[in-house]
């Protein structure tokens, strides 16, 4: 991709990629007789309106309690409500389930529910709903690991039809966190269990759950009673397709009308078809390292993990490799996120240094480390990494599993994933909270590295409102990891989509994907 164009895209992405209704990638529209057969470009019709949906992996689950990895969250973000939303243009809270919400104290609210939502089962969303559903998050037995983002909650409870919430300490990330509480139906999970509600969810969204075909796809029908309108698209199917030169092969054939995980190498050949567009804006995403401190490993080592972070040219993987769809970072953190620290320097790509590291921390004669990831992320930039990092000396075993099985590796406590991790880490709530605390705080599910100083860092900046106070401990943290290097951010990572220009859509930094937002072009 030629740099004019980068520069053009770029600008064009950051100015209007929030401020205007986009004319996406468009939507083939099978017939109903004929719903297995490959649709032409620029097909429509009005006897059926399914969206066919390629995702880079099969969602892990449909359970909201239990994981919000993209290609989980595309999907049961359709199915449930959400207790506040966010206006993607403003960023600003609005009504969701809650339709309004005060401060009674520094650490106690509260949230009146709406009075006419219904679950799809016909049993109405109360109070009592939205109080369960972060008390399933905050038990520890249900190993939820949205734990850490929602911790600081003391109590959830209850009181006709207000949802009252009283946190540990005043919380000035309580609503940004709210955004992302998907509301379940008690009496049904706790009536099917965990497992079953896992697989025949139950919600009050835009669109009913009606099928999982494992391994292949998942179907949703629009809930036409839905309180807050009935969607324009009538049936949206989730199909899982990890390789990705077999989602654009079908979005260029018109099986797929909607294609995440696109890569900047495939944006030219899509482009070139004008029944398809490219949209492209800049998310809270970050790309990123994290290093294994915890078990027994070269990694434990500040200087290996220095001298890593020297080895890696980063500005040839967003320049060579991602073409200019992303920004380089000096922190595990993104622009976008209250928290981010201008000052933070960073690790500048020096080999020589790091070969100088290596050698101070004992391993002259280099090492060999394990890499874990998951085929959901662009192993190019992996295995770019690879390359820059055998050249210092240090042998990478890449060890790339599905996502499914990659998460629940890293989450496990024995932390035997290997030296190195990369993945890509965005809390949606837009605060360094649902990144920093999360990924690095001891005792949380992602994290393998430990200091007291930094926690508590992290933990004042989450327990004032002070904003200036939260800035200052957040300078101390990143200073922190800075010197410890238990992770390293590489880029800030731009959302690619391919879809059929017979669609509208508006993205937004948190990736959201409500089928509802989407319009059919007429």
């Amino acid at each position: 991709m030629k740099a004019s164009w980068r520069s053009v895209q770029k600008t064009a992405v950051l100015v209007f990629g929030l401020l205007c209704i986009i004319a996406l990638a468009g939507c083939s529209v099978a017939k109903q007789a004929d719903s297995n057969k490959p649709q032409q470009q620029g097909e429509a019709s009005t006897d059926s309106r399914k969206l066919v949906v390629d995702l880079a992996n099969e969602a892990a689950n449909l359970d909201p309690g239990l994981q919000y990895n993209f290609d989980s969250y595309a999907v049961y973000r359709n199915i449930f409500d959400n207790l506040l939303r966010r206006d993607p243009a403003t960023n600003e809270f609005t009504a969701g389930v809650a339709e309004a919400w005060k401060q009674d104290s520094p650490t106690e609210w509260t949230f009146t529910i709406r009075s006419d939502i219904k679950f799809h089962n016909g049993d109405p969303l109360t109070a009592e709903d939205a109080a369960f559903s972060i008390q399933r998050i905050l038990d520890k037995e249900f190993l939820s690991p949205q734990y850490a983002n929602f911790n600081m909650i003391a109590s959830a409870e209850a009181v006709g039809n207000e949802l009252k919430i009283t946190t540990n300490e005043p919380s000035p990330t309580l609503l940004a966190q709210l955004v992302n509480l998907s509301v379940v139906p008690k009496k049904y999970v706790e009536e099917a269990g965990n497992e079953q509600f896992n697989l025949n969810p139950v919600g009050s969204g835009a669109y009913l759950f009606d099928s999982w075909a494992k391994g292949t796809k998942i179907t949703l029908k629009a809930n036409e009673d839905y309180w807050d309108g009935k969607p324009e698209v009538a049936v949206v199917e989730f199909r899982f397709v990890p390789d990705r030169a077999s989602r654009v092969a079908d979005l260029l054939s018109g099986k797929a009308d909607f294609v995440s995980g696109v890569s900047p190498d495939d944006v030219e050949s899509i482009q070139s078809n004008s029944n398809l567009q490219i949209i492209s804006t800049p998310t809270e995403r970050i790309a990123f390292l994290a290093f294994n401190m915890v078990d027994d490993t070269p990694t434990k080592s500040t200087a290996v993990n220095q001298a890593i972070a020297h080895g890696i040219n980063y500005d040839s993987i967003i320049e060579s490799l991602l073409q200019g769809y992303g920004e380089r970072v000096t922190q595990v953190l993104t622009p976008l996120s209250f928290g981010y620290d201008p000052s933070i320097s960073g690790y500048d790509y020096d080999p020589e240094k790091a070969k100088e590291l290596l050698k101070e921390a004992g391993y002259e004669n280099g090492i060999t480390i394990d890499l874990a990831t998951s085929p959901s992320f662009d192993q190019r930039v992996v295995q770019a990494i690879q390359g820059d990092l055998d050249k210092i000396g240090i042998k990478v075993n890449i060890v790339s599993t599905d996502h499914a099985t990659f998460l629940k590796k890293v989450q496990d406590p024995a932390r035997k994933w290997g030296s190195l991790r990369y993945g890509i880490w965005s809390c949606g709530c837009m605060d360094a909270d649902g990144t920093l605390l999360p990924l690095f705080r001891t005792g949380t599910i992602w994290s393998s590295y430990s200091n007291p100083e930094f926690d508590q860092a992290v933990d004042a900046a989450r327990t004032t409102t002070d904003e200036a106070v939260r800035i200052e401990n957040y300078k101390t943290a990143l200073n922190i990891l800075q010197q410890d290097v238990p992770g390293i951010g590489l880029y800030q990572h731009f959302a690619i989509y391919g879809a059929s220009n017979k669609l509208q859509w508006q993205p937004d930094p948190q990736e959201n994907f409500f089928v509802k937002d989407i319009k059919w072009v007429k």
